[in-house]
Parts: C-alpha cells; sequence; structure tokens
C-alpha cells in the first residue's frame, strides 16, 4: 500500500468531521438525509485518488470513502455504473458527495461504500508471510464468489475490465467476496470500440495484448482464472514485466497460439511472430499436491479463444465446487460457509437459458437441501424452472412461419 505522509495527512484533515446534506440518499419522504463522517485511517492511495475507512458518526457505522478528483468535462462512470448494481458479491454504494478542493473551482468526488476488512490480496500475503499455500476451501469459497460477482455484471451488460486480488474485498469474519473498485467499468456496446490498454498487466486477457477493441465480457473471466491460479500457487501465474513480455509468460504456459486463436482474439492482427513453442502441461504449472478439479477449472478457464472461455454461471457448475454444495461443508466446527445460493434475478433469467438444454443443472446451482432449508433459494428454483418452461413451451408453439420467428424475436441471450 503506497503511503506519502504528508499528503495523506492533508487529506485525512479534509475528511475528518465533514458534515454532508447528502442529496443522493433521499428518504421516501423526500426529506434529506445528514451524515457526518470521521475519517480514521488510510486504507489504500494511488493515481484514482485515496480511500479511507470511516466513521458515520449518527449510526457508528464503519464506511469506506473513495476520494477522487472530479473533471467536471467528464460524467464520473464509476458512479453511474455503482448506482445501478445490487448483488451480494458486489461492493454496496451507500452515498456519494462532493467536497471543494484547495484551489478554486476544484471539486472532489466522494464514494461511500460498505467496508470490508480484507482483501484477496492480502489473504494471500498473509500465507506467503506464513510460507503455507491458502487452504481449498477458502480457493473454492472466493473464485466461486468472483464468478457469480462476473455473471452478475455481464449479464447488466458491464464489463469490470480490472479484476485482481486487490479489487476483491473480504469479510473477514464470514468470508464473503465482494468485487469493487468500478473505475476502469464500462458498459461495452457491441460495434463501439473500447481501449485495449486496460486491466493489471499480470490478469490482462491475451486479446488486450493483441490489440482487440471489439473484446467482450470473456476478458474478465480470463482475469478471474489469474486470480484463482495466484491463490493456489501464491503467486501470479503469469508475472510479465512488459505488456509483450506478458505475452511471453502466456505462451510458456498455454503454448503459441494457432492461427485460429489468433483470428478469435483479433482479426486484424498480422504482425504476429512468435516461434512455435508446445503447451506446458497444467499439472507441471501447479504443485503436485494441487487437485486434479483445481487444474481442471484453471485450464479451463485460460483459453485462447475468448468464446471458449465459461461465463461466471458455467464456471460455478464445476466439480471444483462440490464441497460447496455439501451441506456438510463448514469454515470451521462453528463457523458456516457464507450465502452462496442468493442468486439474483439477473442470474436467475441467464439460469432459464441454461436449463432449456439442460434441466439437471438447478439442482447444481441450488441443491434440493439449500431449498428445504431456505425459503428465497426454493423460490429462486420454482421461477428458474418455471420461466425456463415457459420459454421453452413459447419455443414449440411458435410456428415457424409466424412473423415473431421470420424476425427472430426469440429472448436475447446474455452478454457474453
Amino acid at each position: 500500500m503506497n503511503r506519502s505522509s504528508k499528503g495523506e495527512e492533508t487529506l485525512e484533515k479534509s475528511l475528518r468531521e465533514i458534515k454532508i446534506d447528502n442529496q443522493e440518499n433521499r428518504g421516501t419522504s423526500g426529506s434529506k438525509a445528514s451524515f457526518t463522517y470521521n475519517a480514521e485511517r488510510v486504507l489504500g492511495s494511488g493515481s484514482f485518488g485515496i480511500v479511507y475507512q470511516a466513521q458515520v458518526v449518527e449510526t457508528n457505522e464503519t464506511v469506506a470513502i473513495k476520494k477522487v478528483f472530479q473533471d467536471k468535462r467528464y460524467k464520473n462512470r464509476e458512479l453511474q455504473i455503482m448506482k445501478e448494481l445490487k448483488h451480494p458479491n458486489i461492493v454496496e454504494l451507500k452515498h456519494a458527495f462532493y467536497t471543494s478542493g484547495d484551489k478554486p473551482g476544484e471539486t472532489y468526488l466522494n464514494v461511500v461504500m460498505e467496508y470490508c476488512s480484507d482483501t484477496v490480496y492480502r489473504v494471500m500475503k498473509h500465507y506467503n508471510k506464513m510460507k503455507q499455500p491458502m487452504p481449498n476451501i477458502f480457493v473454492k469459497l472466493y473464485t466461486y464468489q468472483m464468478a457469480r460477482s462476473c455473471a452478475y455484471i455481464h449479464a447488466v451488460g458491464i464489463c469490470h475490465r480490472d479484476i485482481k486480488p486487490q479489487n476483491l474485498l473480504v469479510d473477514g469474519r464470514s468470508h464473503a467476496l465482494k468485487l469493487c473498485d468500478f473505475g476502469s467499468a464500462k458498459r461495452l456496446v457491441k460495434g463501439e470500440p473500447n481501449v485495449a490498454y486496460i486491466c493489471s498487466r499480470y490478469y490482462r486477457a491475451p486479446e488486450l495484448i493483441f490489440g482487440a477493441t471489439d473484446y467482450t465480457t470473456a476478458i474478465d473471466i480470463w482475469s478471474a482464472a489469474c486470480v484463482t491460479a495466484e491463490m493456489i500457487l501464491g503467486q501470479p501465474l503469469f508475472p510479465g514485466e512488459s505488456g509483450v513480455d506478458q505475452l511471453v509468460e502466456i505462451i510458456k504456459v498455454l503454448g503459441t497460439p494457432t492461427r485460429e486463436q489468433l483470428m478469435a482474439m483479433n482479426p486484424n492482427y498480422t504482425e504476429f511472430k512468435f516461434p512455435t513453442i508446445k503447451a506446458h502441461p497444467w499439472h507441471k504449472v501447479f504443485r503436485q499436491r494441487t487437485s486434479p478439479d483445481a487444474i481442471d477449472f484453471v485450464s479451463k478457464l485460460l483459453q485462447y479463444d475468448p468464446k471458449s472461455r465459461p461465463h461466471g454461471l458455467e464456471a460455478i457448475l464445476h466439480e471444483f465446487f462440490d464441497e460447496l454444495r455439501d451441506p456438510a461443508t463448514k469454515l470451521s466446527s462453528s463457523k458456516p460457509l457464507p450465502e452462496l445460493f442468493d442468486f439474483s434475478k439477473e442470474e436467475q433469467t441467464q439460469m432459464q437459458e441454461m436449463l432449456r438444454k439442460d434441466s439437471t443443472l438447478l439442482e447444481r446451482w441450488i441443491p434440493q437441501w439449500v431449498r428445504e432449508k431456505r425459503s428465497y433459494a426454493a423460490l429462486a428454483a420454482v421461477n428458474t424452472e418455471q420461466g425456463a418452461a415457459k420459454d421453452a413451451q413459447r419455443q414449440i408453439s411458435m410456428p415457424s412461419s409466424s412473423p415473431e420467428a421470420a424476425s427472430g424475436a426469440a429472448q436475447p441471450s446474455a452478454s457474453t
């Protein structure tokens, strides 16, 4: 964590005991809510700005406040996106407010979010310090929740574009995971170009290194798989020192991409001149004791062709997560697993599409024992099954010569 004492002291003072008339949080009566925040310590800083841990004086609640310089020429995309998101594995936006800077006309946006005590990065660092691998149950737990966060944001058309251990918050008590930092996130629109120079290097998908500007949300799946591999290894899987070196690291493991794979990543790329290198066997990439399920899971996500990577809800069907579906699994004798089956409506819609092809999948997403114990899970299962049945019936009853069929008015598939 970067710390520049003088600059941070100044910024910390600027947040201490600020009275905020919060325009973002009106009650049902239309009255404005007023809050006082006490900045307690700096959690992190960088080119984006600074993140504080703070306390809400009125409620004693601990929150995180991200303070960023607001360029008036641009709308803050991060705030706009966060307002749209609500999911158990996405950090919750609580409030947002503006403060003035030292210079005239200088404005800062302060985004108030739920506070989590840890990050996946810090948890990995803890085990590295003890010279121990991260326990398998945590690798599974964090990966499963990370995949669910991807499933949700991708279903609503958002690509995070910077998934890495530092951007995965962890509640130290429950081990619930929350994806955070939507500063690089964007709603991807087909046909609209996007910048290729995005995402932290170690987690950058190969199509980005090849300069693709029409990439999909599959870049997040690559990043997530890199994080999983890092949790298992205790160090980054592809530790490139530059963009080109990053590609070399990937090729050392996956081998030289074929012409077809290269075309799938970026059809416009013609300068590809690498010697032919064979793929390194995955079981040799990881430690000898690494479970075959873990190796198989990572290998299925780390595919050159973006279309070959499973999306979030497909990923959690893998046998790697069977332990999490077992009712006997606990974090410890007295500590249950965090909630894993509270699927959002967006996730349920995706499930319906997949259930039309294979009705047995529901048991893997929402096991029977979960439905019996939790009424909301039972309701989600019923809604998902009924939705899939209705969609299937609609397709069967729709004549092929009908105007709807001719215009292709079937349900649109989720963004991938």
